[in-house]
């Protein structure tokens, strides 16, 4: 028999235990700020029929499902065998014929089918948040992979721009839990945008537009003006638009401003009210909860996605690393309507768990708390050692300390160098004297220091 040497499929990642404590650490701290909010968690297959995914992401994004082959002897179907493999218009025609089930390639599109199948169960407005994995056959490379986390919430079925305002405090709050004090949460809004392509009389082309200023950051405003001539602008709508572009000062003075610049469109001048409306209630909220410890900023560059939003759009960013947006989402008028239940107005954000871990562990944010997992080990000398610290480990765990007792007897160093590879900060030594004085020893394994103690006087301790 030969042996195969392990690897794993591209795009995919193993999780060590050390990881996954400080991974679960993050979702854990969010999802408890979701359900202070309101939202309960919900979970869908992994896998869909590959009709409920198809022509939901565009052209590119349908070649990015990853496909699950039928089961079966394909040739045995009559109908099957008359294919004309040799003909390569008829690649496509081949899928629906080996593949009827695909990998989930995002968390939304289930939700819109969730909601839709259970219509008749939820109660309006819907509030929910999913963390699950998702697949994407896109080209692995850094930071990008095949099979990775999303962490969403949503709530359907409300107009309310209270949604909005709470979803600002949900990043603030659960930000601020995870240790950042210096992150952005910048918030657009698509009916400015479209009242900003109104105005210089290219509202055909505000995917255009939007598409490009969308890139100040990376291309400044030269290359912003370039990209929008040769999509259609003039230099007389470049003229209108640089003052837009580059709109400075508080967020008041923004808004008052285009209140100014979109004064002959009522769809910019609802978007510019909407805002003002999200910011009074954000205002209200943290008068009486947590301060505000995010910078809450308006930028009419921020687009993400035109297409699928109609509403408020946020980004978030932190400002300690450099790192691309770690949260966004915003108001979607429609999400439902590709299920046939038209009209269910929603909106969401979503917290970029791999970027955030990155920023973590970059800024060494996690707590100590986030990198043990077994708290205290008892030594193992001998038979008699052994019989002695059963009851206790099972003490420890009874008051919920994580205990280990090293499970055969073993010279000392080994069992110092296991707790040392998993990190164990306490280690108790039970041998003769110990069990003659009902005293034991602990020692911390990050001091060195020792000290006797009863059972009780350990579990106060560690308490």
């Amino acid at each position: 028999m030969s042996v195969i040497k392990p690897s794993l499929a591209k795009g995919t990642r193993d999780f060590s235990p050390v990881e996954m404590v400080k991974r679960n650490f993050i979702y854990d701290t969010i999802k408890m700020v979701f359900r202070k909010y309101g939202y309960a968690e919900i979970q869908t297959p992994s896998f869909e029929n590959l009709s409920t995914l198809t022509g939901k992401y565009g052209d590119e994004g349908d070649k990015l499902i990853f496909k699950i082959l039928n089961s079966g002897e394909f040739l045995k179907d009559p109908k099957k065998k008359s294919f004309d493999f040799a003909d390569e218009d008829n690649s496509n025609k081949l899928i629906p014929l080996i593949s009827e089930k695909a990998l989930r390639y995002d968390l939304t599109v289930p939700f819109a089918r969730y909601v839709v199948m259970h219509q008749h169960e939820i109660t309006l407005p819907f509030k929910r948040f999913q963390v699950q994995p998702v697949w994407r056959a896109d080209r692995p490379q850094k930071g990008r992979y095949r099979e990775f986390y999303q962490c969403d919430v949503d709530v359907v079925g409300s107009e309310s721009l209270l949604n909005e305002a709470e979803f600002i405090l949900i990043y603030n709050e659960a930000l601020s839990k995870l240790g950042l004090k210096d992150f952005s949460v910048k918030i657009n809004n698509r009916k400015i945008l479209s009242g900003i392509a109104e105005i210089i009389g290219k509202p055909d082309l505000i995917i255009d537009m939007t598409v490009a200023i969308d890139k100040l950051d990376k291309i400044g405003l030269d290359g912003v003006s370039k990209e929008l001539l040769e999509r259609g602008f003039t230099e007389a709508d470049l003229e209108k638009l640089r003052p837009v572009i580059l709109l400075e000062g508080t967020n008041e003075e923004k808004l008052t401003s285009l209140k100014t610049v979109l004064a002959q469109s009522e769809t910019g001048l609802k978007g510019v009210a909407e805002i003002e409306q999200v910011f009074e209630y954000v205002e209200s909220l943290i008068s009486y909860g947590l301060p505000l410890t995010a910078k809450l900023e308006l930028d009419i560059t921020l687009a993400r996605g035109l297409n699928y939003y109609t509403g408020c759009i946020f980004e978030v960013k932190t400002n300690e690393v450099a790192m691309g947006s770690i949260g966004g989402g915003g108001r979607y008028d429609d999400l439902t309507g590709m299920f046939g239940l038209k009209d269910l107005t929603g909106v969401g954000v979503s917290f970029g768990a791999d970027r955030i871990y990155d920023v973590l562990e970059e800024l060494n944010l996690f707590p100590a708390s986030a990198e043990v997992g077994t708290k205290v080990l008892i030594s193992n000398f001998d038979t008699e050692a052994e019989k002695y610290a059963l009851p206790i480990v099972q003490q420890f765990r009874n008051a919920g300390i994580s205990a280990e007792l090293y499970p055969s007897s073993a010279k000392l160093k080994k069992q110092m160098a296991y707790a040392d590879a998993k990190n164990i900060p306490y280690v108790i030594l039970i041998g003769g004297d110990e069990i003659a004085s009902g005293e034991l020893t602990l020692k911390d394994m990050q001091s060195g220091e020792q000290k006797k103690l009863t059972v009780l006087g350990i579990l106060e301790l560690l308490k």
